[in-house]
C-alpha cells in the first residue's frame, strides 16, 4: 500500500505532530512510515495523500513535476471577467509571476450538492456575495490559491483540494465522496490516470 488518500478536515496541520492549537494527523492515521506528499494549511481541507516511497512522494509534492491539483475556493465578492482572465494568465505574487491555471466557476448550490459543513463555518455576512472557483494548478507554492485569488480581490473563505492527478475526493470511495476525516488505500495508476 505505498499510496494513501485522506480527507482532511479544518484544524489538522499536515503532519503527525498536533501543533499549537491544531490537530495533527496522529489523531485520524496510525501510518509511522508514511509521509504527507504536498501539504495543506491547516485552514485549507480536502484531498491529502500520504506514502512510504520517497521518490514517489517528490513526485506528488515537487512543482517541476508539474502534477495538476484541483482546489475549490469559496470566494468573497462576485468574480467578472478580467478577474477571472487574471487568474487564468497567473497573476504576479510577491515571490514572482504564477503559472497559467485552469479556473471555472462552479455551480451556486456546489458546497450544499458535494461538501461537509465546515467546523467551524465561515462567517456568513448577508451583504456581501460569495462564489465557488476549481482552480487547477501545477505548481505548489506556499498558500498560492489564497493569494492568488487576493492579488485579484477575491479574498478566499474557505478551500478544499478535490484532486491530486487522477486521485479524486469526491469518488474516491465506490464513486462516493471520502467522509471527512476518512482514508483509504489508492494506487499509483489512480495518481497517473488522466482526468
Amino acid at each position: 500500500m505505498p499510496l494513501v488518500a485522506f480527507n482532511k478536515p479544518y484544524g489538522v496541520v499536515s503532519q503527525f505532530t498536533p501543533e499549537g492549537r491544531w490537530q495533527g494527523l496522529s489523531d485520524y492515521l496510525q501510518l509511522p512510515e508514511y509521509r504527507v506528499a504536498g501539504r495543506l494549511d491547516a485552514d485549507s481541507e480536502g484531498l491529502l495523500l500520504l506514502t512510504d516511497n520517497g521518490s514517489l512522494q517528490a513526485r506528488i509534492a515537487e512543482p517541476r513535476h508539474k502534477l495538476a491539483k484541483c482546489y475549490w475556493a469559496q470566494v468573497e465578492g462576485t468574480p467578472d471577467a478580467a478577474a477571472l482572465e487574471h487568474l487564468r494568465a497567473g497573476p504576479v505574487l510577491n515571490d514572482g509571476p504564477t503559472r497559467s491555471c485552469e479556473v471555472a466557476v462552479l455551480p451556486e448550490d456546489i458546497e450544499a450538492r458535494c461538501l461537509w459543513p465546515r467546523n467551524p463555518p465561515i462567517r456568513f455576512r448577508k451583504s456581501i456575495p460569495t462564489a465557488w472557483l476549481a482552480i487547477t494548478l501545477t505548481e505548489g507554492r506556499n498558500r498560492q490559491v489564497k493569494r492568488m485569488c487576493a492579488a485579484v480581490g477575491l479574498p478566499v473563505l474557505r478551500l478544499v483540494r478535490v484532486s491530486v492527478g487522477g486521485v479524486q475526493l469526491l469518488a474516491l470511495n465506490d464513486g462516493q465522496p471520502l467522509a471527512l476525516g476518512q482514508s483509504m488505500p489508492v494506487t499509483v495508476e489512480q495518481l497517473n490516470r488522466i482526468t
